[in-house]
């Protein structure tokens, strides 16, 4: 992430919970004390970025044991701290907010990963991100093995069922709309039955969305793209669960997007002591 973006971003936060100061800092303490946070359940450390310009923002030392993306164990101290006690307590719960929300997306997305490891299917988040927070939710989604989907309307054009009710030709529209749109922009067309598909692997489009489709379809869909275009990847989404993630990653489609793995991820439990 671009340093004054993030910046910015972890003044908010800051601000949001410190507000107009902490009201226990009104009993002056300069003394300095050192700090650890110890994980409470096993997951996948993930915020490691954030905290450590957090803390070099207030005057915080900070020394994290694990990198972002590695597995921790319940019991195990995720990072210690030295400072004035002042700048630790009042940046406490921001600090576990960050670590706890991004460390369980991180270990949610992991265990989606480790579903398909093997194949040659890849995990895609989405953009069903909080609001204001999606960078930092795909960064999340990036510690735990998943690779990101658009990150917003600019970088990529998604044709949905919302768009086609009002599109007559797919082809005319795709050939029209590539000399608008920039050269490297990829275009990517939502179908839910086999003629949808068939019609848009027919309008050089460059992805294949395969919403909602079962199995059966999904696998029809990957031997008409192996025949009318080859080069076009398919991505499947809708309804994919841990437990059917695997049947879908062997279907023949090249990368599978949960938006579960913002949206449904809980948070690490994660617990900031005093030495």
């Amino acid at each position: 992430m671009h340093k004054i973006l993030l910046d910015d971003f972890l003044k908010d936060v800051l601000r949001e919970d410190i507000g107009h100061g902490d009201l226990y800092m009104r009993m002056p303490n300069v003394s300095d004390i050192e700090a650890y946070i110890v994980a409470r359940e096993d997951g996948i450390l993930s915020g490691k970025v954030y905290i450590e310009r957090l803390c070099e923002l207030l005057g915080i030392e900070c020394h994290f044991t694990f990198d972002d993306g590695v597995g921790f164990k319940k019991g195990e101290k995720i990072v210690e701290f030295k400072g004035k006690m002042s700048e630790i307590l009042s940046a406490e719960r921001t600090i576990l907010n960050l670590l706890e929300h991004s460390s369980g997306i991180a270990t949610l997305t992991r265990k989606f990963v480790q579903k398909i490891e093997g194949t040659n299917c890849v995990l895609l988040d989405t953009r069903k991100t909080r609001p204001l927070l999606r960078d930092f939710e795909k960064y999340s989604t990036l510690n735990g093995g998943a690779v990101n989907h658009r990150l917003g309307l600019d970088d990529c054009l998604m044709i949905k069922d919302t768009h086609l009710t009002r599109i007559l030709s797919l082809k005319k529209f795709i050939k029209d709309i590539r000399r608008k749109i920039p050269f490297t922009a990829k275009i990517e067309v939502e179908c839910e039955n086999l003629l949808q598909a068939k019609e848009t692997l027919e309008s050089q489009i460059d992805i294949l969305m395969c919403d909602n489709m079962d199995i059966e379809t999904i696998k029809n869909v990957v031997r008409m793209r192996d025949s009318i275009a080859p080069n076009v990847l398919l991505e499947a989404s809708g309804n994919i669960t841990l437990e059917n993630i695997r049947e879908y990653a062997t279907s023949g489609v090249d990368a599978i997007s949960v938006g579960a793995i913002t949206h449904q991820a809980g948070w690490i439990d994660l617990s900031m002591k005093i030495d």
